[in-house]
């Protein structure tokens, strides 16, 4: 849910939040079928309702239906969507609570899953939520405040081996050896409560900043994605829109994360060969040069996404929509 705060708007108007490829995914949902148009979609990561807005704008029939994990995003969403009234409904949910929560919250069977993975520039830009190393803040990095293990709990006891194996495998830090050791050190003098004073050790560990990228950019990825876990989230997001979509219906996914984009490309390609679903996207789709400068962050961006078959029209019923199956136990078929 990448999001880039956009200064100096036109007019004095106050800074606006703008989510990256929100033209492409406007698009891939105007291809839904004509009875689908007027369906729900599950905007799964709405953080501050730029993807949910761009939707509700284009596509006047259409309803979202905005889940987060992060009460301070939904409180925004909540705020920047009240003009479509009953079009767009709220709902704080975890990936993992997919399945339960969407058919407990809309009567039919989604027409769209849109999912927009990674952290937001709101969460970047809050130093106390303790995402970033721009400006110190405490060591935290829930996306929901309600999860027991912060970051500074990682840091401070996880074993030297551990980290490493976080660093390198959900962080792409080759130099993940290094920073571990360099944190089991310097923690047996003092814990890290602070991100500045991590930031700073894992920065001396790497031989300082020699190019734009911070180096304890990775390691603070990886730490991000251990405490929200990240990794066993998007495996539930992806088996429930692969269970909850209504025939024709289409999901999305956009990532960030190399590793991450991996994921969700073996997955759809997975879908593709059952043969129940077509893929829309045979290479994602990325930012064109005019938003990749206006948004940095869209730089790193990957769009992909298929589209489930549609069931045969028998005895006139609607193929297109149909109620979701009632769920079983532990959210069984």
């Amino acid at each position: 849910m990448e999001e880039h705060a956009v200064h100096g708007a036109p007019g004095g108007e106050s800074p606006r939040h703008v989510s990256v490829l929100a033209g492409p995914v406007v698009e891939l949902l105007r291809g839904l079928t004509p009875g689908l148009l007027s369906g729900w979609i599950v905007d799964a990561t709405v953080g501050l309702g730029g993807h949910a807005e761009r939707v509700l704008d284009a596509l006047p029939q259409a309803r979202v239906l905005g889940c987060d994990r992060d009460p301070r995003a939904l409180e925004l969403a909540r705020e920047r969507l009240a003009r479509f009234g009953p079009r767009a409904r709220l709902v704080a949910a975890r990936h993992s609570e997919l399945a339960r929560v969407v058919p407990a919250s809309i009567e039919l069977a989604p027409a769209a899953f849109l999912f927009d993975l990674g952290v937001s520039s709101m969460q970047l830009d809050e130093p106390e939520r303790g995402f970033s190393f721009q400006a110190d803040g405490p060591l935290d990095m829930r996306m929901d405040p309600g999860l027991d293990r912060t970051a500074a709990d990682i840091v401070n006891s996880w074993d030297e081996r551990d980290l490493a194996d976080l660093f390198y495998f959900e962080g792409g830090e080759t130099r993940s050896r290094a920073a571990a050791r360099a944190i089991v050190a310097a923690r047996r003098r003092a814990p890290f409560l602070r991100t500045g004073a991590l930031a700073d050790c894992v920065a001396a560990a790497l031989g300082g900043r020699s190019s734009k990228i911070h180096p304890a950019t990775l390691v603070f990825q990886a730490l991000r994605r251990a405490v929200n876990q990240e990794g066993e989230e998007l495996a539930s997001a992806l088996a429930a829109a692969e269970r909850l979509l209504a025939p024709g219906g289409r999901l999305l996914v956009i990532s960030f994360h190399s590793g991450e984009d991996a994921v969700v490309k073996r997955h759809l390609a997975a879908l593709a060969r059952t043969g129940r679903f077509t893929l829309l996207t045979k290479s994602p789709v990325e930012a064109d040069l005019a938003e990749r400068r206006a948004n940095p962050r869209a730089r790193s961006a990957k769009l992909r996404a298929v589209e489930r078959a549609h069931q045969p029209d028998s005895g006139g019923t609607r193929p297109d929509l149909v109620p979701d199956a009632p769920l079983g136990p532990e959210g069984a078929p």
